[in-house]
């Protein structure tokens, strides 16, 4: 085991409660792959350290116990989710209106696309999301 594999797994061991079994993290779906793989990606990028995304999955999930989750455990990727977005707003990586442009047009392609189908962005959308974040640089 490398020393970055030996540091991954203990860095899991300190997430509250991360769905797991004997060979580590469970999916349910494949996007809750996806969001986990992307925060491991931007902490190893150094875009926040491991106690900073513990302490806001953390808030995320009590946040969610407050508003009534019952916490069956189906629930924690959307708190996941929650708790990146809320950390990449919070070190200004991202601006709360392009969480909103890039969610908006997700929910669009996901509205025209037929059932059993891969979700994908247009090539008029993926542009019109590159236009929207090259207008905040400079």
């Amino acid at each position: 085991m490398s020393h970055l594999r030996r540091a991954e797994a203990e860095a899991l061991q300190k997430l509250p409660a991360i769905p797991r079994d004997e060979t580590g993290p469970v999916f349910a779906e494949p996007w809750q792959a996806q969001v986990f793989a992307m925060t491991l990606a931007l902490y190893e990028r150094g875009l926040f350290s491991w106690p900073e995304w513990a302490e806001h999955l953390t808030a995320a999930i009590n946040e969610a116990q407050l508003a009534g989750d019952p916490d069956c455990g189906d629930s924690y990727y959307l708190h996941w989710l929650n708790a990146l977005e809320n950390i990449l707003q919070s070190k200004q990586i991202v601006l709360g209106d392009q969480l909103h442009i890039v969610q908006h047009a997700w929910a669009e392609a996901a509205d025209s696309t037929p059932h059993g189908q891969a979700i994908e962005l247009s090539a008029q959308q993926r542009a019109a999301l590159v236009v929207n974040s090259s207008s905040r640089i400079g």
